[in-house]
């Protein structure tokens, strides 16, 4: 097929990418049609499902400031997806500007829009890399040149295990990273859960079956087992519109469950 347009090399706008899909929940213009489609489509049978993507998005912003004002200074960010404001960069850097932070996601067009928004940023890099092969992303040059990992690291692993499959070992996946992480380090990580709405996960999966983006609910305890060498901050697992949030919000159809972890 030939390349159209505009369309960054690696990029096939036939078919739905995660990171569009959620840009357009949150309201962005960076997806096209078969995203729009797909989105589409479980708004149908979840009108609230652009409520849960900014209650995911802004869990992960509070967890950076909690980690930020705690005194951590490294980022990974794996899935980063299209640039949203404030950004991880930018919420760290309200406690010390030298943060320094790493957007990882296997899109093209995402990793094409990060790097040209960091253009001239010595301090945050952005690696087009696939959450599966953590050490292609572990011992990046950029990652290298701007993580030390004999000092504490927060990974962010917000909304993307739910599209990594059993047998591709998500636990291992975390395990993986966690291996070079430092006493110190955070873990930050959410993903859809089983206990959601039956018809609506069951219009989320046939949506997404078969595609890029096909979906994977995990129970409570398998999600626990993610955090496995880690100790929970306070108030342990829960639904990401609940962690350490004050206002009360109406609890949406599909479920995505979200913590933080530290390694002692």
């Amino acid at each position: 097929m030939a390349q159209q347009a505009g369309v960054p090399p690696g990029t096939d706008p036939t078919k739905p990418s995660a990171a569009r899909i959620y840009n357009y929940l949150l309201g962005g213009k960076d997806n096209y049609a078969v995203d729009r489609a797909a989105a589409d489509k479980v708004l149908a049978v979840a009108p609230d499902q652009r409520r849960l993507a900014r209650a995911n998005r802004a869990f992960a912003i509070r967890a950076v400031r909690v980690l930020a004002e705690a005194g951590l200074r490294q980022f990974i960010d794996l899935g980063t997806g299209f640039p949203t404001s404030p950004s991880v960069h930018e919420v760290a850097r309200r406690s010390d500007p030298s943060a320094r932070v790493i957007y990882v996601d296997y899109d093209p067009i995402v990793h094409t829009h990060n790097t040209a928004l960091l253009a001239g940023d010595d301090h945050v890099a952005s690696v087009q890399a696939d959450i599966r092969q953590p050490e292609a992303i572990l011992d990046h040059p950029d990652v290298s040149r701007l993580i030390d990992f004999d000092r504490p690291v927060g990974v962010l692993c917000v909304a993307v295990l739910h599209l990594v499959s059993d047998a591709e070992d998500p636990a291992g996946i975390i395990a993986r990273f966690r291996a070079r992480l430092c006493p110190g380090s955070y873990l930050v990580l959410s993903q859809f859960a089983s206990e959601s709405d039956q018809e609506a996960m069951v219009e989320l999966r046939a949506v997404a079956a078969g595609t890029p983006v096909e979906t994977y609910f995990r129970p409570q305890d398998q999600i626990l087992r993610f955090f496995d060498g880690f100790e929970f901050l306070e108030p342990g697992l829960t639904s990401v519109q609940e962690w350490r949030q004050d206002t009360i919000t109406a609890p949406t159809r599909l479920k995505i469950a979200g913590a933080v972890g530290r390694i002692p």
